[in-house]
């Protein structure tokens, strides 16, 4: 038996034991063992030990290349630190770092609970999740500790571990690696044959995925290891991720802190890919790397690809990428334009209380015989469920919650995407009212409007707080900004309500536009009337051109923020 082949068994064997009698007692096929993502990290260092598994330019501008051996030995020092001061929640606060995804796997290693931030909440909101959640310590990037000070206020005895991000061992992360390797070997050397990492039930809480808070305070989704698990394999499938020849390249561009990276920090480990990691979204960086770099895929907002393709340093890769696109729905015109430059879009769909993508526009064979603008029309449907979880469906919303039933799959009644199945959140954290409400009728509710189509594939219209009753007829805000994204000088477009004496409420748009262009809100909406081949009363009276439109970290248009410029609200934030 080879040495490779022998660590893995002995992996295996003491990573995932069979668990308490309770489990066993579950498990009538004693070779079962707990379903964790975790395990993806010591396999592919057993098999693929020199194989890259980390890129990085740090922020001394020097390049950071990790092995698979160097990433699961830190990973692996983490986890006995966490172990060896008994921590049960440890946050984080980081961009897209080396020292991020090491924390991902370290922590549930030692079966604890990661709790991860977006560094662009507020100060008193990033203080509110820590708290709620009862993190005992936080790993955080050193340009992010400022933002902290409202949290050590609360809680100043909380421990934190500071990540300098450079090429070298020089911070308090560096320095709790080192101490739990020493950890290790004193307790016998035993390495990850000596973690817990869910011995006992692959149920048990692996993450808190905390949601923006834009409209209520932030909840905290409950991410489980089957869940994760389950999540992870079906990206692995759904973005194609071991489907070229060589090695996978994947462009951290997606928050690692938005729903766990979409579990992707799982996926990509597990086919032994490469993880290029970047600190800030940079367009000019981003075309470098897809030019020079091997960089095969990389997921993204729709608003990202947009700008992404306006760059001026956009043109047609040599080898296509494949990118997995969701976080808003997405127009056709962005994916003809994606397709143009060798993006190849993977259209999905999902939620922070799905683990992030839950459904997938799968691309038809027939659909090359069809005329291309009908083409990517079908392909900017939100389609069907992912191999892992149970199908989407859409019920009527002019009923009560509780009961559930189907609208016609006709592509015109419209009603609420709703889930069920493995890769469904457990609920919120602490927050049983929220978590009745979620799972009302015993599905998962998206709060998204659409209709399901004759094939069964789903196509959203809008959030339901979104959409437009003009004069008793719906408009939605999702197909009136893919109109309006049609225009040759238009970039992106964002459409709310505004009140009206006579219709109760009316669309109004907000436009950016395309570098070297000009054009007036005025000369949009004669072209929307005239050219556009939308319906007269979905036209806008009212366009307004600004130089940026306010999104949230993930891409999304802040519909909320739109809202209260239409009140004549503050423009700073």
């Amino acid at each position: 038996m080879s040495g490779a082949k022998s660590r893995l068994q002995s992996i295996s064997a003491q990573l995932f034991p069979q668990g308490d009698a309770a489990s066993q007692a579950r498990n009538t096929n004693t070779n079962r063992h707990t379903l964790s993502p975790t395990f993806f990290l010591p396999r592919a260092a057993a098999i693929e030990p020199d194989a890259e598994a980390i890129y990085h330019l740090a922020t001394n501008n020097k390049i950071v290349r990790k092995t698979y051996q160097e990433f699961a030995d830190r990973a692996r020092g983490l986890a006995y630190y966490v172990k060896k001061y008994g921590l049960k929640r440890v946050g984080i606060l980081s961009p897209n770092t080396p020292a991020f995804l090491e924390s991902i796997f370290g922590i549930a290693a030692a079966s604890s609970v990661n709790v991860a931030v977006n560094y662009r909440l507020k100060p008193e909101d990033i203080a509110y999740i820590f708290t709620h959640a009862e993190a005992d310590s936080i790993i955080v990037d050193k340009e992010f500790v400022p933002l902290l000070d409202e949290y050590r206020k609360l809680n100043p005895h909380v421990p934190l571990i500071v990540d300098t991000d450079t090429d070298a061992d020089d911070g308090d992360f560096d320095a709790a690696v080192l101490e739990g390797l020493k950890y290790d070997e004193e307790q016998g050397n035993t390495g990850w044959e000596g973690l817990e990492a869910q011995a006992a039930d692959e149920e048990s809480l692996m993450a808190l995925a905390y949601t923006s808070g834009t409209t209520a305070r932030p909840k905290g989704v409950e991410y489980i290891h089957r869940g994760c698990y389950l999540a992870a394999l079906a990206n692995i499938i759904e973005s194609g991720l071991n489907f070229q020849q060589g090695r996978c390249g994947y462009l951290w561009i997606l928050p690692m802190f938005h729903a766990m990276g979409w579990t992707f920090p799982w996926s990509v480990t597990a086919v032994r890919g490469t993880h290029y990691c970047l600190r800030k979204i940079d367009y000019p960086e981003i075309w470098r790397m897809l030019k020079q770099e091997n960089i095969t895929h990389f997921n993204a907002a729709p608003t990202v690809n947009t700008l992404l393709c306006a760059a001026k340093e956009a043109e047609r890769l040599p080898a296509p990428v494949r990118v997995t696109v969701a976080a808003s729905p997405p127009t056709a015109h962005l994916f003809e334009q994606m397709t143009s430059v060798n993006l190849h879009p993977v259209h999905v769909y999902g939620l922070t209380e799905t683990y992030g993508p839950i459904t997938k526009g799968y691309y038809m064979p027939a659909w090359d015989t069809i005329p291309v603008k009908e083409k990517y029309q079908k392909m900017a449907r939100q389609g069907h469920g992912f191999l892992t979880s149970l199908p989407a469906r859409v019920i009527k919303t002019d009923i009560p919650e509780s009961t559930i039933v189907e609208v016609s799959r006709d592509g015109k009644e419209i009603g609420e995407i709703v889930f069920t199945g493995n890769i469904c959140a457990r609920g919120y954290y602490k927050d049983p009212e929220a978590t009745d409400k979620l799972f009302a009728g015993g599905v998962l509710h998206s709060g998204d409007l659409a209709v399901w189509h004759p094939d069964g594939a789903v196509q959203i219209l809008d959030r339901a707080k979104d959409i437009i009753i003009s004069g008793g007829e719906n408009i939605s805000s999702v197909a009136l900004e893919a109109m309006l994204a049609t225009h040759p000088d238009i970039l992106e477009a964002g459409v709310v309500a505004v009140p009206d004496s006579h219709w109760g409420e009316r669309p109004k748009a907000y436009v950016t536009i395309q570098a070297g262009k000009q054009v007036t809100g005025p000369e949009i909406i004669s072209w929307a009337k005239h050219s556009s081949g939308i319906s007269r009363f979905m036209v806008p009276r009212e366009v307004e051109v600004v130089s940026e439109l306010p999104k949230t970290s993930t891409g999304k248009i802040k519909k909320n923020v739109l809202r209260e410029w239409a009140k004549g609200g503050d423009r700073s934030q």
